[in-house]
């Protein structure tokens, strides 16, 4: 069970936002910081050209962490429909297993029936 299970749809909906916020602070300021990281080695320039490169660093690794996210969204969404595809085939089987069962054991209660 997770936490959010339990959780009426406006509070969840709530949920995701908040998260989803958080995760995008975080892409930022860890952007940020390797833009940091990056730029202290390049000694050679200009407080203001430092800060430029700095600036599209980090708008670069902030891209790259959306397309990645994107990425791993997509291809959620394709295994998502890939194993729901395989549950409905693994229900549909059992269901008929079942069936067949129940049908097995209705035609051998009448034959022992039959057979008194």
């Amino acid at each position: 069970m997770t936490a959010m299970e339990g959780l009426p749809v406006d509070l969840r909906a709530f949920h995701n936002e908040v998260e989803g916020h958080l995760l995008a602070t975080a892409a930022r300021e860890e952007a940020r910081s390797a833009a940091a990281r990056f730029a202290a080695g390049l000694d050679r320039l200009a407080e203001t050209e430092r800060a430029e490169v700095e600036r599209q660093f980090a708008a670069e690794h902030l891209a790259l962490s959306r397309a990645s996210w994107q990425r791993t969204a997509r291809r959620g969404e394709e295994l998502r429909g890939e194993y729901e595809a395989v549950y409905r085939r693994l229900r549909a089987r059992l269901l008929t297993g079942v069936l067949l069962g129940v049908a097995l054991l209705v035609a051998v209660d009448l034959v022992v029936l039959a057979a008194r």
